[in-house]
């Protein structure tokens, strides 16, 4: 069996000359690997691009892939995923994984973007502070269900704290 067109197109838009290590002590599974993933999955569908790889980062994440996870950020950075969306994956595992399996995900994230001359840390991206965050977090609600359904929701909702309108 050999690599596909399609897989071996891919792969290059994606990785450029790299070839894996596995090529030459396993070439049957890479070509397996290399037609399913970057021939049958991409070719399938119509997710693009950028949306594909933001999946497969936090996808390598949720399995502890790490040097898969490096070789695919080198990928999406050079594809149009910014240091903000890398860094916002990890972050959103955090509540999905816990710390103790996201963390060394940032450090990888971290010393990626380093190597590639991203200045750290980012510029902060919160929109809201811990004092409006709830008056904010109302107004954005009521914009999508209404003011009179949110009230609703908040009335029928069990009595936790900050559940007033002032926070």
């Amino acid at each position: 069996m050999a690599i596909s067109e399609a897989a071996r197109r891919n792969h290059d838009e994606l990785f450029g000359d790299r070839v894996s290590t596995l090529g030459a002590t396993d070439p049957e599974l890479v070509e397996y690997f290399d037609n399913f993933t970057l021939g049958d999955v991409v070719e399938h569908g119509d997710v693009d691009l950028h949306t594909r790889l933001l999946v497969q980062l936090a996808a390598l994440i949720a399995c502890q892939a790490r040097g898969e996870y490096r070789v695919v950020l080198g990928a999406a950075l050079a594809h149009g995923v910014t240091p903000v969306e890398a860094k916002e994956i990890v972050y959103q595992a955090v509540a999905y994984l816990g710390m103790g399996k996201v963390y060394d995900f940032l450090h990888l994230t971290n010393e990626v973007l380093r190597e590639r001359g991203v200045a750290l840390p980012l510029p902060a991206q919160s929109t809201t502070t811990p004092q409006t965050r709830f008056a904010e977090g109302w107004t954005a609600q009521a914009q999508i269900v209404g003011e009179d359904r949110l009230t609703a929701m908040h009335a029928d909702a069990p009595r936790t704290r900050n559940t007033s309108r002032t926070g």
